[in-house]
């Protein structure tokens, strides 16, 4: 498994930002899966992801200043992904992180692994960028 990391500061308030990262908008911020289905549930959000005859369960769960979010089931591109995305307040904006850990399971770890954090830390640079363009 490799870890990544990325921030941005965006200049909204840590409400607004709060507000901006549904669990389905966070998905197509990132640009790999299209929405398919968002179920509220009591304690998490599920939402069911896909793109190239590839599809993806993702659980979503609020987090004092942030969220986490995990893929669940055996269906997925991956045997393990994670991700934690945090804001605090900086200046007059805020100041958001990701972090994810991507693990394929496949022969090679330190090559395939290598590929998938790469893949990886791209969907969130991409979705941060979104994030900071949308509340402009």
């Amino acid at each position: 498994m490799r870890v990544v990391s990325v921030e941005e500061f965006v200049a909204a308030t840590p409400a607004e930002v709060s507000r901006a990262l549904a669990p389905g908008v966070v998905v197509e911020y990132e640009g790999s899966f299209d929405v398919i289905e968002v179920d509220e549930r009591d304690e998490a959000t599920v939402v069911t992801a896909g793109a190239r005859g590839v599809g993806v369960s993702l659980r979503f769960e609020r987090r004092d200043g942030g969220l986490r979010y995990e893929q669940v089931g055996d269906a997925g591109p991956f045997e393990e992904m994670w991700t934690d995305i945090s804001w605090e307040p900086e200046d007059e904006g805020t100041r958001v992180a990701a972090r994810s850990g991507v693990g394929l399971g496949l022969p090679f770890p330190a090559l395939t692994d290598r590929v998938a954090a790469w893949k990886r830390r791209g969907e969130l640079d991409r979705a941060l960028d979104r994030l900071a363009t949308d509340l402009e």
